[in-house]
C-alpha cells in the first residue's frame, strides 16, 4: 500500500499524461502513473481496485479518442465501451476505496462543433459524434458519484503540442509542404489550449471548488491567423488563399468532407474559466514548441 496523497494518472502514457504526470512530480506530489501496461484495454469489467489502494485523488485521462477514420463496425459502441462504460467503473471502485477528488478531462464537443458566443459550463449539452456522446454520457455516469468524491471536470478545446495527432497534425504537414490552403476568406474564432497549459490547468484542479470548467490558451485565434501563426514558426510562407465561404461549403458537400469544414470554418469557443488559474503558456509559446518537435522528431516529413 502507498501513502495517502497518491494521485492516480490513468491514461499516463498518452499524449496529454506525458505532460502531466511530470509536472505533477515536479510540484511535489506523489503519481501513480497507469498506462496501457497496468490496465489493459479497459473497459466495463477494468478491475481498478488496484489501482485505487493507498490513492487520494483519480485524474482520469484514458480514453478512446477522436477518430478520423474509424473502422469500428459500431463506433459509438466502441467510443462508449472505453469512455463510458470503463468510467463508470472507475467512478464507483473509486467510491468504495474513498477517493477524496476525481478530475476527469471530457471535451468541449460535448457542447456542440460550433457555437457563436463563449461556450459557458453552464451551457446545455449538444454532443453530435461518437467520441462526444460517449463523453458526455461519462460526465453524467460520474456526476451519480458526486456526492462521494468532489468532482472536477474539464472540458478543453482543442488541444496542440508536441505528439499532437489529428487534423492539427494534418494542417501542419500541409503547412510545411506548401500546399495552397483555400482558407483565407474564412472569418471565425476558435479556442484552443497548448498540451502544457492544459497540463497545468489539471494541476490547479486539484484545489480548485468541484464544478465543470473549460480551460483554454485565453486567446481566440481565427482560421487564417492560426495558419499564419504556425507558418511563422515553421519558418514557412502561409499560402492562403480566400476562397469564399460558400464555394468552399459546396466543394466540402461534394467532397463529403462538410463536417471537417465545419471545424475548420465554424466558430467554437469558451470562456476559459478555471478560479486562480492563468495559463502559463502563450500560443506563440506553445506554437514555437510543436513547430521543434515537428522538426526535431520527424524533420517535416511526416
Amino acid at each position: 500500500m502507498t501513502r495517502a496523497g497518491t494521485v492516480l494518472v490513468t491514461g499516463a502514457t498518452g499524449f496529454l499524461g506525458t505532460a502531466l504526470c511530470p509536472l505533477l512530480t515536479a510540484h511535489g506530489l506523489p503519481v501513480r502513473p497507469a498506462g496501457r501496461d497496468e490496465t489493459g484495454d479497459i473497459g466495463p469489467e477494468t478491475d481498478w481496485r488496484p489501482l485505487l489502494d493507498g490513492a487520494e485523488t483519480v485524474i482520469h485521462l484514458a480514453a478512446r479518442a477522436h477518430v478520423m477514420r474509424d473502422r469500428a463496425a459500431d463506433p459509438l459502441a466502441a467510443f462508449q465501451r472505453v469512455n463510458t462504460a470503463a468510467t463508470a467503473a472507475l467512478a464507483r471502485a473509486a467510491t468504495d476505496a474513498g477517493i477524496k477528488r476525481f478530475i476527469f478531462v471530457s471535451t468541449v464537443k460535448v457542447l456542440g462543433e460550433t457555437a457563436r458566443n463563449a461556450l459557458t459550463a453552464g451551457d446545455p449539452a449538444a454532443p453530435q459524434d461518437p467520441y462526444a456522446v460517449s463523453k458526455w454520457q461519462a460526465e453524467q455516469a460520474l456526476a451519480k458519484h458526486a456526492g462521494a468524491f468532489d468532482l472536477v471536470i474539464l472540458r478543453p478545446p482543442l488541444v496542440y503540442g508536441p505528439g499532437v495527432r489529428g487534423n492539427f497534425l494534418t494542417l501542419l504537414r500541409a503547412i510545411d509542404r506548401g500546399w495552397p490552403l483555400p482558407l483565407g476568406g474564412i472569418d471565425n474564432r476558435r479556442s484552443l489550449i497548448h498540451l502544457g497549459n492544459l497540463a497545468d490547468a489539471i494541476r490547479a484542479a486539484l484545489t480548485v471548488a468541484p464544478g465543470v470548467y473549460l480551460p483554454s490558451d485565453r486567446e481566440d485565434l481565427s482560421t487564417p491567423e492560426l495558419i499564419r501563426r504556425l507558418a511563422a514558426a515553421l519558418g514557412r510562407p502561409a499560402r492562403l488563399i480566400a476562397v469564399p465561404p460558400a464555394l468552399l461549403r459546396t466543394g466540402a458537400k461534394i467532397a463529403g468532407r462538410t463536417a471537417a469544414l465545419d471545424r475548420l470554418a465554424g466558430s467554437l469557443t469558451v470562456d476559459g474559466a478555471l478560479p486562480g488559474w492563468t495559463p502559463p503558456h502563450t500560443p506563440a509559446e506553445g506554437f514555437a514548441e510543436t513547430a521543434r518537435w515537428y522538426r526535431d522528431r520527424n524533420g517535416g516529413n511526416l
